[in-house]
């Protein structure tokens, strides 16, 4: 017991010694190392028994300050039957209501909001993810927008792309009447000597060639409608797109004009 005292005290005489040696502070009769460590073998296992006691007592010390800091702030609240209610918690009753937040002092630290019904969650989750597409939407138009510009500074250069595009169609367009050409001038003997057979069933030969010709001519023209069709589309779309353009070049700023049609060119091809 006896030893345990003396340990006590060494301990506690060399906490005051370590503090006042921190703050630059001497006192008389109390030896202390360099580094303000206890000199002296019992001042050293002192130390070593309080390293093992303070790390208990520091984790009881937070969480009894939590609790405290917990237990100063007062819920209450009127409940569905209009009574008056008052916890150290968030009050059950009250969770479709408001709960007011008070200091031990009365005073307001603030409001604990109502948690939202099922409904009003779907509600809030739709108008968030409607948000977040309208913001991704104006972001891609302000995108496009410059890109737009990047890529045609002006009309003419812009005419230049459309005739590009439409380059690739008139190729083929030239390419069926070529062809398309090349099947009458086949045809024409088969025709010719169809007339040897007036009257008459047609050789097999012959007629597969004839139906062949005929099927292949039909496929032709039906390639040269898309191509007509194809062409307007482009110019369609490089026509909405000049539209936009000339009010970008205007002074309309990026992303201002809303989204693209759908028959712009930058629209069609998802292109940056």
């Amino acid at each position: 017991m006896s030893c345990l005292f003396r340990s006590s005290s060494a301990l506690r005489r060399w906490g005051v010694t370590r503090a006042l040696a921190v703050t630059g502070q001497f006192v008389p009769g109390m030896p202390a190392s360099k580094e303000g460590l206890p000199s002296s073998p019992m001042q050293s296992a002192s130390l070593r028994a309080a390293r093992h006691v303070s790390a208990p007592l520091a984790l009881l010390a937070l969480l009894a300050a939590a609790h405290v800091m917990a237990a100063s702030t007062i819920y209450t609240c009127t409940d569905a039957n209009g009574r008056r209610l008052t916890a150290d918690r968030p009050i059950a009753e009250c969770t479709d209501k408001e709960q007011q937040m008070l200091n031990r002092d009365g005073s307001l630290r603030g409001v604990l909001p109502p948690t939202p019904t099922h409904e009003e969650r779907a509600t809030k989750e739709r108008q968030e993810r409607a948000a977040r597409e309208a913001r991704a939407a104006q972001a891609e138009a302000v995108r496009r927008d410059r890109h737009l510009l990047a890529r045609h500074a002006d009309e003419a250069a812009h005419q230049r792309a459309r005739e590009s595009a439409l380059d690739t169609v008139r190729l083929a367009m030239k390419a069926t009447e070529i062809r398309l050409r090349e099947l009458a001038l086949a045809r024409k003997p088969l025709t010719e000597e169809t007339e040897f057979y007036k009257g008459r069933t047609l050789p097999p030969r012959l007629k597969a060639a004839i139906d062949a010709n005929d099927a292949a001519q039909e496929a032709q023209r039906a390639s040269g409608s898309t191509q007509e069709l194809e062409t307007a589309r482009i110019n369609r779309g490089y026509d909405v797109e000049l539209e936009r353009l000339r009010r970008l070049w205007s002074g309309a700023a990026p992303g201002s004009l809303g989204a693209l049609q759908s028959g712009s060119p930058m629209a069609a091809d998802g292109k940056p």
